[in-house]
């Protein structure tokens, strides 16, 4: 229970009461509201005290509904009150169900965000989430992600250089610094562009000057990011990019995030899988040809990232050009077929 209150903190405290305990289905009276008082602050009130405070919120912008009821004789109650919140309970469970399922956030972090995200709700929403669990803590987790990311945020403001290490697994399963072939660690200078999630991760997407082209790092494998004093490298002079960067267009062609040039790619696929085909590659997809049983698809897409998929599709996928691709596949199959035909 709280201290006893002087009677100029009533506003407030009726303000917090509808914050934890009201919502569209859970509204409350001025009964309800002068017993919460009573037990939590140790307020003595009344109707005549709380519908004016009430009212006050109403006038200084706070969206509370209530419902109006006429006695028989003729004197109005007001009761039902609630606050609107800015969110949905739906759209809550969201925000949260993608914070569990990340693999980025840290395990404490992503915790710690919950309960705040929980918190712009009613105290029943908590009781609706109580048996979600998060992902087991299997992957190890960078602690400086969220300081990467605002320092990351403020040379993109700034158009200002970064410079960072650049972590990796070894074979004790722990992040180590990647090295320079003197076993120094390797430093990074690039111009930074964007942050973009996909595939569960959270990337930055920049000039990487000493390849002279848009390369992607891992957010969550950054160590020891600093802001250069040093201009990023424009945009609009970066190849492909002479108008920007148009992100929904990027991704589709990046869905890996592989660095390299895009062109058009042309494949003959299993129509099971043209959900998958969306799904990756967007709507943007051109179909061609459709028969029975399969459907050629054209797209425009990154090389290496077409390779990769392709070969996760083997089973229900044929490159059909450009050329060079269908080589690499070629050999990459008739390699990958004589390690298991070895003995």
């Amino acid at each position: 229970m709280y201290l006893k209150q002087p009677k100029k903190m009533l506003i407030v405290n009726i303000l917090d009461i509808l914050r934890k305990y009201s919502d569209a289905e859970h509204r409350l009276s001025q009964a309800d509201i002068a017993a919460k008082l009573k037990n939590e602050y140790d307020m003595e009130t009344n109707r005549k005290t709380i519908k004016p405070n009430i009212m006050n919120l109403i006038d200084f912008g706070y969206d509370i509904e209530y419902t109006e009821n006429v006695r028989a004789n003729g004197s109005v109650v007001y009761t039902d009150f609630y606050l609107n919140r800015e969110f949905t309970d739906e759209e809550l469970r969201i925000l949260i169900d993608s914070l569990l399922f990340s693999k980025y956030i840290p395990y404490n972090r992503c915790k710690k965000l919950v309960q705040k995200i929980e918190e712009l709700s009613s105290v029943h929403f908590k009781y609706k989430v109580r048996h979600i669990t998060s992902i087991p803590e299997k992957y190890p987790k960078n602690n400086q992600i969220f300081f990467n990311i605002s320092i990351i945020d403020e040379a993109i403001e700034k158009k200002r250089k970064i410079q960072f290490k650049y972590l990796d697994f070894g074979v004790d399963k722990k992040l180590k610094t990647r090295k320079l072939a003197d076993g120094s660690d390797k430093i990074y200078c690039v111009s930074p562009y964007q942050m973009a999630a996909t595939n569960s991760r959270y990337y930055l997407i920049c000039y990487n000057e000493a390849h002279k082209d848009i390369s992607y790092f891992r957010v969550d494998r950054i160590k020891d990011i600093s802001l250069t004093d040093e201009k990023a490298y424009p945009i609009k002079r970066v190849y492909g990019c002479e108008n920007g960067l148009d992100l929904p267009k990027h991704m589709a062609e990046h869905i890996y995030m592989f660095s390299g040039e895009s062109d058009t790619v042309i494949f003959r696929a299993d129509k099971r899988i043209i959900t998958d085909i969306i799904d990756w590659f967007g709507t943007d997809v051109v179909f061609m040809n459709d028969s029975e049983n399969e459907i050629d698809v054209r797209v425009n897409v990154n090389l290496s990232a077409m390779h990769y998929w392709a070969m996760q599709y083997a089973n229900y996928v044929k490159i059909l050009s450009p050329q060079s691709l269908v080589d690499t596949i070629k050999n990459d199959l008739r390699g990958a077929l004589e390690k298991y035909d070895k003995r």
